[in-house]
């Protein structure tokens, strides 16, 4: 049975849209997310809701109800992840001024933490991106998709989408604009300056000659054939997995997301401000960029497990002696 033309259908569509294109979603999945979320719709419109005006104590009453009803805890945790994912989406689109459960625990669930790719990584997978592409021009364009998402923590729909006035005279601030008409200034940093200019020297000559042709020009930096104008997110969904392999970086750990995780965890382990990171990364509400402090404590625990004397075999004594000296 189709769904009509509501907004609770652009609301679903859309966000199974994305999450196959960005996180590589299978169709199963998809449509369990799709159940899980009509489920949920139908549980709001009983109490003339709906998904912009659920508030956090609409979702906490509706695990309530899923724990009256006897789901299992498995069920009742995917049924909260759905909706976790789709009002994260809906607050990076512009759908939702907030993200009503964003601090929402799951039943006996920890919080789930983003993959996060390490420096290493990161450096594989830009040079992945360089030699990437059987032409000059895609790679170099390849090589700014990459360094601009690293560089700025972009949604992967602001980056595909980019005007190319935005990246105009060598700019030291790039400024992005957001769905729902946010705005907001990112520096860039001189790699990425670097990577832009070489690709607009590329792009804006194929754009002279397509104009010699009679065709309009290109308005967005990453242009293409298709009916948006721009590289879709898909098809970079499918690039960074190219690049991910060539690298040697497991795939499951490498979306576009990723990257974006990458670029905030990175700035906090290197000592930046919390509240530039969010201003940077564009979030409206400063617990949406707290996650990145858990991660950020996770990876100090596990250094010290994996690096202090204390933690390896053997128990350290007062003047660097150990329990097995001596015996």
């Amino acid at each position: 049975m189709m769904m009509s033309q509501t907004p609770t259908f652009h609301w679903i569509s859309s966000f199974l849209e994305a999450a196959a294109a960005e996180q590589g979603a299978a169709t199963n999945t998809q449509l369990a997310y799709g159940r899980d979320l009509k489920d949920f719709d139908a549980f709001l419109a009983r109490q003339n809701h709906d998904f912009l005006t659920a508030s956090r104590g609409k979702v906490e009453d509706y695990l309530v109800y899923c724990d009256a009803q006897g789901l299992a805890k498995s069920t009742r945790a995917r049924r909260l992840s759905a909706i976790k994912q789709l009002y994260r989406f809906a607050f990076e689109e512009g759908l939702r001024e907030d993200n009503p459960a964003v601090q929402i625990a799951g039943p006996g669930q920890d919080k789930r933490l983003p993959k996060i790719l390490s420096e290493e990584e990161v450096d594989r997978l830009l040079d992945a991106a360089r030699n990437s592409g059987r032409a000059l021009a895609d790679q170099l364009r390849n090589t700014c998709l990459m360094e601009l998402l690293y560089a700025t923590g972009m949604r992967v729909s602001e980056l595909v989408s980019l005007p190319v006035s935005a990246a105009r005279g060598d700019p030291r601030l790039l400024l992005i604009s957001g769905k729902g008409g946010r705005e907001r200034l990112v520096p860039l940093s001189e790699p990425a300056r670097d990577a832009l200019a070489a690709w607009l020297v590329v792009r804006d000559k194929a754009d002279d000659a397509a104009q010699a042709k009679g065709k309009p020009p290109a308005r967005h930096l990453f242009p293409s054939r298709g009916a948006t104008g721009h590289l879709t997110r898909h098809r970079f969904y499918l690039l960074i997995k190219e690049f991910a392999v060539t690298g040697g970086v497991p795939p499951v750990k490498v979306t576009p997301h990723t990257l974006r995780h990458a670029f905030a965890t990175h700035l906090l382990a290197n000592g930046a401000d919390l509240r530039a990171i969010q201003t940077m990364l564009g979030h409206a509400d400063v617990a949406t960029t707290e996650i990145y402090t858990h991660v950020l404590e996770e990876r100090l625990s596990d250094l010290v497990l994996e690096r202090h004397p204390l933690a390896k075999d053997g128990t350290r004594k007062p003047g660097g002696s150990t329990s097995s000296e001596g015996q």
